[in-house]
């Protein structure tokens, strides 16, 4: 399979990657900021997307467009009918919602500068999204902690 590498920022970044996800291709989009830490670190982490291939979860890793404004990579916290309600990881506070049809991809592994793939939907993986999602009133410390110890030395989850 031909690989084709192309560098390009911003929204025409997105809209490429969009068209190529309706294709039924995969896409790895690197990561910025830090509202999915611990699952995911921006600035240093990509994302390998696919086109939403069944229901969307609550629990899913999205990329989707939000307030009609911008695209964010978030968790799905709760789906009401045609809505999808999505928080960062990283987040303490801050709920976006979209439509269902607004969600453009699922992100199904993070990939490690060094190239390591981890499945962000083991056993492992979701019981430990589901537990923090159960800290979100303690979150913030957890973060700060987090922040200032276990990212300085590059521990992800």
């Amino acid at each position: 399979m031909e690989t084709t590498i192309k560098t390009m920022y911003g929204d025409m970044l997105i809209h490429e990657s969009i068209a190529l996800l309706q294709e039924g291709r995969r896409v790895v989009l690197a990561v910025k900021g830090s509202s999915m830490h611990p699952f995911i670190l921006g600035g240093k982490e990509s994302v390998e997307l696919v086109k939403p291939q069944s229901a969307l979860k609550v629990g899913d890793v999205v990329l989707a467009w939000v307030n009609g404004t911008h695209y964010v990579i978030h968790r799905i916290i709760d789906i009401e009918g045609s809505w999808v309600r999505l928080m960062g990881d990283g987040n303490s506070s801050g709920v976006e919602q979209c439509g269902v049809d607004e969600v453009a991809a699922v992100a199904e592994y993070v990939i490690a500068p060094n190239g390591k793939r981890r499945y962000l939907y083991s056993e492992k993986r979701l019981r430990f999204a589901r537990l923090w999602n159960k800290l979100l009133p303690v979150r913030r410390w957890i973060l700060a902690i987090y922040r200032r110890t276990l990212l300085k030395m590059n521990f992800v989850i």
